[in-house]
């Protein structure tokens, strides 16, 4: 047996320093391990990815953290999805869930009836057959049931909240744990000249700390994983042609709404992203077809409500490292990469690539088999991300712009014109080993984008129109009658998690 590991070094804060940082120092309770997180407080975070997916929940939970606690302590609103303005058409709306549509049927997917429907022109809305959908256009929020009575209850949540105050409640959960903290710059990183390993690496006050393993979470710059190991970088900006970013705060107009907007421009898309104390607002757009200025008014010029801070820009080659864990190194968020936040991943890969460590955590030996399981596995997952990303762009029928042109006419990765195709030919849903985004959330976008299947699975051929649409009005009606039950979004933070306003 090899010697086990003895010591960590995380290089880097914000969101993804401690997020690891708490999770390894959970995994790690009881055992003699050090962890270690060296960041400086003389350098900013990234600090807006405040929209996330539903597996933040259970990442809170598996740590176990209290989450009303949290909520309180980051500001917190919650999410049911994202509605799309103005993506597949101007004036044209869609919602993505964090939930199924509808239920089978006799073990058929509930989207060959309604399909099967519409085709022989019943004009039936497929967001009227999902739960979160119908609470989100009423403005409502309602905690799942642990066991639901029927599928059609069965839902997810996840939230919008402060990213700096989530990163500030995390530090404190794992100093409390006995992780180590260092507020200083890092000068040099030594590698093994016997094998190419990080050794340690020296602070601005002459301090050498030393590891076995080290996580980068050093941002875009990737101090570890690309200026130290050379790993290389693969650049998707062939498909992905948004490569520039701009974020402000505002003040909150109205009430939080329980999702995010996602409005799509001329040259990129805005979001809009709701707090119980503001507002957050960014705009993502392509350098190619945008200058700098003319984003910026764009940006703010579609705000709702003061701005309470300046505009800040970020730069970015839409991809990933050719290795998320290359040597004795594993590069945790922006140094990962960075795919753009259409669809709020970034958070959900940081928690991604930490359960793939903890899956495989090593000893000194660093197994390479083990390595190359989880660079596939990551792999795997970002490019089915970066597909579903495309797919938005490509399916659009806009054309008011070289922007929107461009897109329709790019050409796209080859997995994702099978899945395409394959949809096209007969709705069949092709989900894939490692995706983040399962079978309802492909059928969102084939459903708002047009995309419509040309054959009908056999086997419902033979049910009459009239049983087809009764079985389907039965759901409908159940689901409006129990959003009907539940509380508005604001007054359910009200009663039950609202934060003290400082």
């Amino acid at each position: 047996m090899s010697e086990p590991i003895k010591k960590v070094v995380i290089v880097g804060g914000g969101t993804a320093g401690w997020m690891s940082a708490a999770s390894l120092g959970r995994f790690l309770e009881g055992k003699n391990i050090d962890v270690t997180i060296i960041e400086s407080s003389a350098l900013g975070t990234v600090g807006v990815g405040e929209a996330t997916i539903p597996n933040i929940v259970n990442y809170n939970k598996n740590l176990g953290i209290n989450e009303l606690d949290l909520i309180k302590a980051t500001q917190a609103t919650f999410k049911l999805g994202i509605q799309f303005e103005n993506w597949h058409k101007q004036g044209e709306n869609f919602f993505h869930p964090f939930s199924d549509y509808g239920m089978p049927i006799n073990n058929i997917e509930f989207h060959q009836y309604i399909n099967q429907a519409n085709h022989q022109g019943a004009a039936l809305d497929i967001e009227d057959y999902c739960f979160p959908a119908v609470l989100a256009k009423k403005g409502k929020f309602a905690q799942p049931h642990p066991k639901p009575p029927t599928p059609l209850a069965d839902y997810q949540y996840a939230f919008h909240f402060d990213a700096g105050l989530y990163a500030n409640f995390l530090k404190d959960f794992a100093i409390n744990l006995g992780v180590n903290h260092l507020d200083a710059l890092i000068n040099s990183v030594e590698l093994n000249q016997n094998n190419g390993f990080i050794s340690s690496v020296t602070l601005d006050n002459g301090e050498i700390v030393e590891g076995d393993l080290f996580i980068d979470c050093s941002g875009f710059k990737g101090l570890l994983i690309e200026e130290a190991l050379h790993t290389g970088y693969e650049d998707w900006s062939q498909w992905l042609i948004c490569d520039r970013a701009m974020a402000v705060q505002t003040e909150l107009v109205g009430e939080p709404t329980p999702y995010t907007r996602s409005i799509a421009k001329s040259f990129g898309w805005q979001w809009r992203i709701p707090l119980q104390h503001r507002m957050g607002n960014g705009y993502i757009y392509a350098s190619q077809f945008q200058t700098d200025d003319d984003a910026e008014r764009t940006l703010l010029d579609s705000v709702q409500g003061a701005t309470i801070n300046q505009v800040r820009k970020f730069r970015f080659t839409p991809g990933r490292r050719k290795q998320v864990w290359n040597k004795n190194c594993v590069a945790i968020g922006l140094s990962s990469g960075f795919l753009e936040p259409l669809e709020s991943t970034s958070i959900s890969l940081i928690q991604s690539v930490i359960d793939k460590l903890l899956t495989f955590f090593p000893d000194q030996s660093f197994n390479q088999h083990d390595i190359d399981e989880v660079n596939r596995l990551h792999n795997d997952e970002v490019e089915h991300i970066r597909d579903f990303l495309i797919l938005h762009y490509k399916a659009t029928k806009r054309d008011d712009s070289d922007f929107w042109r461009h897109c329709q006419n790019m050409d796209i990765p080859e997995t994702l014109a099978h899945k395409m195709a394959l949809f096209e030919s007969r709705g069949h849903i092709i989900i894939r080993e490692s995706e983040s985004f399962e079978a309802a959330s492909w059928l969102t976008m084939y459903n708002a984008f047009g995309i419509k299947q040309k054959r009908f699975d056999e086997r419902i051929a033979n049910m009459p129109f009239d049983v087809m649409s009764k079985n389907l009005a039965q759901m409908k009606q159940s689901i409006e009658n129990a959003a009907q039950q539940t509380m508005q979004h604001q007054d359910f933070i009200k009663a039950h998690c609202r934060a003290n306003p400082e």
